[in-house]
């Protein structure tokens, strides 16, 4: 076997290969583009051995691997992605010494390849993965930027036009945000001519909105103690352009995950009340389940787990509270996808009335509720199998 160790960086990858004998081979430095892979693999190449006794590993440093991966892939080449903190504390293990550089971490990687520490090579698979975590991280994020976007509308419509929220359901629209696009403050919403201002309203809440609500509106917005100040809304229809991008985007990479959710066809959308978008962001964020002992494993990895202190005489806390460590990411979508589940399973919606009966809060109800939906989360995809729905009769 020949192992070859490499440390990822964005301009350049330390390599380091030895063979099974621990024979010393070769240390060389490569650039980050064709040239420096296909000089790693003409390198590799020179010991003249077949591919399947080749394995390759670096560390999974973000994306500044991901073109040396798929390019050694594409060689038929059994690659390892290893997690920066296994062999950080494998390097600890070998030598007391405070000693950490490129070619180094290169020889730690080999080591690790070696003494075969349970790694798992990567495959198509994960680059699918990696897609999905990708996108549902993006979405997220998207979202977010929109909620922050709201709250600006919500404040400058306090200013501009404050009598509007108690008239309508809510200002969050296609049909109100396409009004205040076209009439951006009181005055210009109390000038409007009804008919343009019904047509605008009809056609963008798909008839829920009439003539009946025009005049509500603009009447209300003659009385109004509304601010007309051109630069607030300049920065209303600024504002409302941005939310109106960001839907387009967060629908267009929907369909994204929704196209390699299908292609995945995962159990975990069997179960009632779990969507696309989270289904997506619990499979992305825990990637291969058989990476993971149990479903503690996973609650401890999305920092679900309750924290534990012991000091003393004191042996346990009495209000131990949830680690939020690990995936922030896989934590919002357990929790959130617990809380739909609750909702649409009879199971979990007795279980978590249980949990409010005995007195706990309603998120201590939910979290002991996500336990339960991880555990048979686990099972459905270590099995493969479809989640049956048990209906009290």
């Amino acid at each position: 076997m020949v192992y070859v160790g490499i440390d990822v960086a964005k301009d350049k990858h330390d390599c380091f290969i030895k063979k099974t004998n621990g024979e010393y081979i070769e240390v060389f430095t490569i650039s980050n583009n064709l040239e420096g892979f296909r000089k790693l693999y003409t390198t590799i190449l020179k010991f003249n051995i077949q591919n399947e006794d080749i394995q390759v590993g670096l560390e999974a440093t973000g994306h500044y691997g991901y073109n040396l991966i798929s390019f050694l892939l594409k060689q038929n080449m059994v690659v390892y992605v290893i997690n920066p903190l296994h062999t950080n504390l494998y390097r600890k293990s070998m030598s007391l010494r405070l000693t950490k550089t490129d070619k180094v971490d290169a020889c730690t990687i080999v080591s690790m390849l070696m003494s075969n520490v349970n790694l798992k090579s990567y495959t198509d698979l994960n680059f699918i993965n990696d897609d999905l975590k990708l996108l549902t991280r993006y979405r997220y994020e998207k979202v977010k930027e929109r909620a922050k976007l709201k709250t600006s509308v919500s404040r400058l419509i306090c200013i501009l036009f404050p009598e509007l929220e108690k008239i309508v359901p809510t200002i969050h629209s296609a049909s109100i945000y396409a009004m205040l696009l076209q009439y951006p403050d009181v005055s210009s919403i109390a000038n409007a001519h009804i008919t343009k201002l019904t047509n605008i309203l009809s056609t963008n809440s798909r008839g829920h909105y009439e003539k009946e609500t025009a005049l509500k509106i603009r009447e209300t917005a003659r009385k109004s103690i509304g601010l007309n100040m051109p630069v607030k809304s300049l920065e209303l229809q600024h504002t409302i352009k941005l939310i109106e991008e960001l839907e387009m985007h967060i629908k267009e990479t929907e369909e994204k995950i929704k196209i390699i959710m299908d292609k995945l066809n995962s159990p975990i959308l069997t179960i009632p009340g779990i969507n696309y978008r989270l289904g997506a962001m619990i499979l992305a964020e825990i990637g291969d389940f058989s990476r993971f002992s149990s479903s503690d494993k996973i609650l401890a990895y999305a920092g679900l787990s309750p924290s534990t202190y012991q000091s003393g005489q004191i042996e346990q806390s009495s209000y131990a509270h949830m680690e939020k460590r690990g995936s922030k990411y896989l934590r919002y979508a357990i929790f959130n996808s617990t809380k739909f589940v609750c909702q649409w399973d009879p199971v979990f919606s007795e279980y978590l009335a249980k949990k409010r009966a005995e007195g706990k809060h309603y998120n201590v109800a939910i979290s002991h509720a996500a336990k339960k939906l991880v555990r048979i989360i686990y099972h459905l995809e270590r099995n493969n199998e479809e989640y049956m729905r048990r209906i009290k009769k």
